[in-house]
């Protein structure tokens, strides 16, 4: 789905950032940490100060995809001491093709055409395919745009493993006093997981008054005060509507029942306790502020995958640890009353669920197999249903390479 949290993060933070940014650039540069180009296309950000990343012309995209902190405040997801294993153990993927309205695609014609930054295939712990193009390489931070609403997914499993949180069937507002006496006293906690609140929200992205062109990039109390004026359209539960604005409650839910920042809490919890490989980076909604539960944390490919074979381990550590309920990537899979291909923030299909962002960000988890693919990826528009059909084909096509 198309969200625009960046639009308003750019317009709130471009000129609190613009000469901390030149300095950083500068800095980079003389270490030989940042490319000529990236360096180029971050001072130009300082100079021209954009109000949008969704809409830059590709090159400029690209390099703002893979420097997301260098523009933006963000919290880090520190490392541990251990790191989870990957073997490298490269097959061979040449002669993977896909046909899509009669035409075939290679795989290097799919990632070419969709700028595939990179694109990594784990299977039983061994990595049989990892490519990257464009200056992106194994350790290239990259968004993830809505690929986190699903990490938010598993922190709030955690706060329930923690005790945090009593039971799915408590009232959102029980957690969130705020937004008594409004249309969500009606809705459960399992309710706003799976986009069935009940409440209305108007996603139209091309509509400048809807919900999600002046909500979308809110959290906190800001989000709270929008949220507790909207009126209830239909029984919770049943009717599924997708929301951004509700995946940030969950992010909200989830502060306000751990007591803590959701950065720290998935650093202990997911980064550290299942062992990611490279520090992430959480963007906030202003310097000090709060993380937008259903947007942008920056990663790794490789802890893409990890993201994955967390979520695909039922939240179980190497060393056994339960980090999430025994139960609950089973419940988080399992499809919901208002629309079968969505669970608690996942997107479902035949023996497989993914964690989607716009631009073609993708963790593909197929437990049956023991597989996972993961993109960074820079579709030339942010969401349609075109380059999704392509994904899903090429998806396919490297399965059944695998059989």
């Amino acid at each position: 789905m198309f969200t625009p949290y960046l639009q308003v993060f750019l317009r709130i933070f471009m000129r609190t950032f613009s000469v901390l940014l030149m300095l950083t650039i500068g800095t980079m540069i003389l270490a030989g940490e940042l490319s000529s180009t990236d360096a180029q296309v971050l001072q130009k950000f300082q100079l021209e100060q954009p109000t949008s990343l969704l809409f830059l012309p590709r090159e400029e995209k690209i390099v703002a995809f893979r420097n997301i902190e260098k523009i933006l405040p963000t919290r880090a997801l520190n490392t541990g001491d251990y790191v989870y294993p990957l073997v490298s153990q490269p097959r061979d993927f040449s002669k993977v093709r896909y046909t899509l309205d009669g035409q075939a695609y290679s795989l290097e014609q799919y990632m070419k055409k969709f700028d595939t930054m990179g694109l990594l295939v784990v299977r039983d712990d061994k990595i049989l395919l990892e490519k990257y193009a464009l200056g992106n390489d194994e350790n290239s931070l990259w968004i993830s745009f809505s690929v986190s609403k699903s990490i938010t997914s598993m922190l709030l499993g955690a706060a329930v493993k923690d005790g945090y949180i009593q039971s799915l069937d408590d009232r959102i507002t029980d957690y969130l006093p705020l937004l008594k006496g409004s249309a969500y006293d009606r809705a459960s906690i399992k309710n706003v997981l799976q986009m069935a609140s009940g409440v209305a929200w108007n996603e139209d992205y091309d509509d400048p008054q809807s919900d999600v062109s002046r909500a979308g990039g809110l959290s906190g109390v800001d989000l709270y005060a929008y949220l507790a004026k909207l009126p209830s359209e239909s029984k919770p539960g049943e009717v599924f509507n997708y929301n951004t604005g509700e995946t940030n409650l969950v992010g909200s839910l989830v502060r306000a029942a751990i007591g803590n920042n959701l950065a720290t809490y998935a650093t202990t919890k997911i980064w550290q306790a299942f062992g990611m490989e490279a520090q992430a980076n959480w963007p906030l909604n202003e310097v000090g502020g709060t993380e937008l539960g259903g947007c942008c944390i920056a990663a790794t490919l490789r802890d893409y995958a990890r993201i994955g074979l967390f979520a695909m381990h039922e939240g179980v550590t190497r060393d056994g640890t339960q980090i999430l309920p025994a139960d609950w990537m089973t419940q988080s899979t399992t499809p919901s009353v208002g629309y079968e291909g969505y669970g608690y923030l996942w997107w479902l299909g035949d023996n497989a669920y993914s964690a989607r962002g716009i631009f073609g960000q993708t963790i593909s988890v197929h437990p049956s197999t023991k597989t996972i693919i993961a993109m960074h990826s820079a579709w030339p528009i942010a969401s349609n249903r075109d380059q999704s059909r392509h994904r899903s084909a090429l998806i396919s096509a490297l399965l059944d390479q695998l059989n």
